[in-house]
């Protein structure tokens, strides 16, 4: 089996979803909004960890001045698989829970640290501030 074919199936079975084709959408649609929120090392070592198509979708597109809130997130992952903001949240999450499996705390955490408040819930980490 690719690596591609296991990130898939990792997607379908986390996302609950009933086939490969519409797990491969919905990665598809998260790597592409997601790119643009990452720059540097983080961006670099999460393309790393991904199998090639998956790493081509997720650099496709040039990182943003700031990433985006993670509402503005989901919206934009709403808005290209045309369903409701609670079907893009589980997509997202979907996704971004399988990612964080594949990248390891380490770098999931430094993703977390460069990504606006919000994007922990996505990942499947508690939302966690620190107290001033």
């Amino acid at each position: 089996m690719t690596r591609h074919r296991r990130l898939l199936r990792l997607v379908r079975d986390t996302g609950r979803y009933r086939t490969d084709e519409e797990a491969a959408r919905v990665l598809t649609a998260v790597l592409t909004h997601l790119g643009p929120q990452l720059s540097g090392d983080e961006r670099r070592d999460l393309a790393a960890v991904l199998p090639e198509r998956a790493r081509a979708v997720l650099t496709a597109r040039l990182p943003l001045p700031a990433p985006v809130s993670a509402p503005a997130f989901v919206e934009a992952v709403a808005e290209t698989l045309g369903t409701s903001l609670a079907a893009a949240r589980w997509d997202a999450s979907s996704v971004l829970v399988t990612l964080a499996g594949s990248a390891g705390s380490g770098l999931t955490a430094r993703l977390l640290a460069r990504l606006p408040r919000g994007y922990a819930l996505l990942f499947g980490r508690p939302d966690l501030t620190v107290a001033a």
